[in-house]
Parts: C-alpha cells; structure tokens; sequence
C-alpha cells in the first residue's frame, strides 16, 4: 500500500489530465490489492474452520460466519447463524465441547478455486473436502465431498464465511473402503439433524457415489469462459 501511496502523491503533482490518468491507475491498482487480499483472507477463513472444526471448536468454528450466515451438509438442511450452527456442529461432534478421548476429526481441505467479485466486497469458492472419522477401537470412516461456498467483507473489512455448502459425496467405513458401498447408502441424514431439525430444508436432493452427481461450479471454465454444464 505504501506504493500506491507514492503514486497518489506523484499524480497529485502532474498536470490534470495526467493527474485523473494517474488517479484511474491508482483506483484499479487498489482494488486489484482488494481481491489478492480478498483470496488470502477466503483461505485463511476455510482453513481455521478446518482446524477448529478437527479439534472440536464448534463455536470458534462458528464465529467466523456472518450473523446471517448459513452452513448445509449433505442432505442435513440448512442451519442459519453463528449460534445455531454452533449448535449444530456441537450436535454433529458428539454433543459436547470438544473432543472426548479418542474421538478422530480430521477434515483436509484441497484444490481451492476462488473468485473475488468485481467490487472486492464478495467471493466464491469450490474446495475438496477429504474426511477421516473414528473413535479408537470401534469405527473409522472416510468423507469425501465438494465445498461450494460464498464468502463476505463486512463494513467493518472484516471477511466471513456468508454460506458454507458441503456436497457430502459419500462416508464409508474404512475397512473395505467405498467400493463396498449399496446405491444410497454412502449419505443419509445425520443423527444431529433429526435430532435438531435445520431452519431450512436441504436447497439441493442429490444421489451419493456409485452415483455420478457433479455439484454446479459456481465458475465458467477459466479458459473458454463458458459455463460449465454438470447435468447427466
């Protein structure tokens, strides 16, 4: 930012044409700042609610959603803001703060694409989710699925987590693994959710793996500019 400083100070000095050239340079050089620092907070967003979420920090995992702020997982429906989808995690995680001894949480999150909208105060993002669950001595199971989420910059320039959708593509034991796995079986609604029923109903019904279901990119094809067709 101290360049883009100099710059000011520079073009407050030209003649005025040049001056407004220079102010029009300063003004796209500075929202291209915006978007390189919107890119860096989305990750840094996703990755500590991967971190809060593997040890069981379901409130701090929650914080970092807008007040109106949604999460949806699988077919478990639509939960909305901080203290109902704190609730939520919580209810997910065994229903209590924290792990309890032995309890294995582990969620790596790949493969970001994000994309800042062209006012700087928005962005979209797909991510892999890649899951191990367990609890010592009596199960393990493998996630896999595809995050498509929006973030926002408040008024304060604080970025959160506006909608977070997890497009849970099956969860299989893990001896045997998912080739095991009967049409349907690899996604059901979750224990949590029956349990605490959502605020909204699920905004998608799809089919698990062995079924073939793309979740819609939220972003054409980086090359062609095309959107990309998902539908069988």
């Amino acid at each position: 930012m101290k360049a883009l400083a100099v710059i000011a100070a520079l073009a407050l000095a030209l003649p005025a044409p040049a001056a407004a050239d220079a102010n029009s340079e300063i003004d796209a050089l500075t929202l291209r700042v915006e978007k390189l620092e919107g890119v860096r907070a989305v990750k840094k967003l996703q990755r500590a609610f991967g971190y809060y979420v593997d040890r069981g920090l379901w409130q701090e995992a929650a914080d970092l959603f807008a007040a109106d702020g949604t999460i949806e997982i699988g077919l478990d429906g639509v939960y909305v803001g901080p203290q109902r989808i704190g609730d939520y995690l919580q209810k997910l995680g065994g229903g209590q703060p924290g792990l309890v001894y032995g309890q294995l949480n582990e969620f790596v999150t790949l493969q970001p694409v994000i994309d800042i909208s062209a006012d700087g105060r928005s962005a979209r993002a797909r991510w892999r989710d890649l899951g191990m669950l367990g609890q010592y001595k009596k199960h393990a199971e493998w996630r896999d699925g595809i995050y498509e989420n929006t973030y926002e910059k408040g008024t304060d320039g604080v970025w959160r987590i506006k909608a977070l959708h997890l497009y849970v593509n099956f969860v299989a034991p893990y001896e045997k693994g998912w080739a095991r796995l009967k049409p349907g079986e690899g996604l059901v609604r979750s224990a949590a959710s029956l349990a605490m029923p959502p605020d909204r109903p699920p905004t998608v019904t799809y089919k698990p793996f062995p079924d073939t279901f793309v979740p819609p990119f939220h972003a054409p094809n980086p090359v062609t500019g095309e959107h990309v067709e998902t539908a069988k």
